[in-house]
């Protein structure tokens, strides 16, 4: 229901302050892609795109240039300790780097929200665990610079 992706039955969602039923279905899609980072079970990356591409999508459609884009992209794959994997698609990729470049795509947009949808699910215990402590690396560095 935080993501506006279900209504609710009673009570009320916002978000920054927006209340999320009374949007059409463009604005919650828009509000998503501008407030809310969201990390999915199935990463849910476009297999046909690099880390790299995957990763700038959501500042392509916000209308940032190509280069400026897949910079940021590349900075923060670097961050998630995917700089040698910009240019690999989706099944060239381990479970956990596929996790490392949905979570850079959530974060890339500097999101004041994220969500995880069972972030780890698809994991190995072992591999899950190195996510967990990367999100929590990720939150204290953005806690830092804010």
């Amino acid at each position: 229901m935080v993501c506006g992706l279900d209504e609710p039955t009673s009570g009320s969602v916002k978000v920054e302050g927006v209340e999320l039923a009374g949007l059409t279905d463009d604005q919650r899609t828009r509000l998503r892609r501008e407030k809310i980072g969201m990390i999915f079970q199935t990463f849910n990356l476009l297999p046909t795109l690099s880390a790299l591409e995957n990763v700038a999508l959501p500042l392509r459609l916000q209308g940032l240039s190509k280069k400026e884009a897949e910079d940021r992209a590349a900075s923060m794959l670097s961050h998630v300790g995917l700089k040698t994997r910009t240019i690999h698609r989706p099944d060239e990729m381990s479970g956990g780097e596929r996790q490392r470049v949905a979570i850079a795509r959530a974060l890339i947009f500097r999101p004041p929200l994220l969500l995880g949808d069972e972030p780890t699910g698809n994991l190995d215990s072992k591999t899950g665990a190195e996510i967990l402590v990367l999100l929590d690396d990720l939150q204290r560095s953005t806690r830092a610079r804010c």
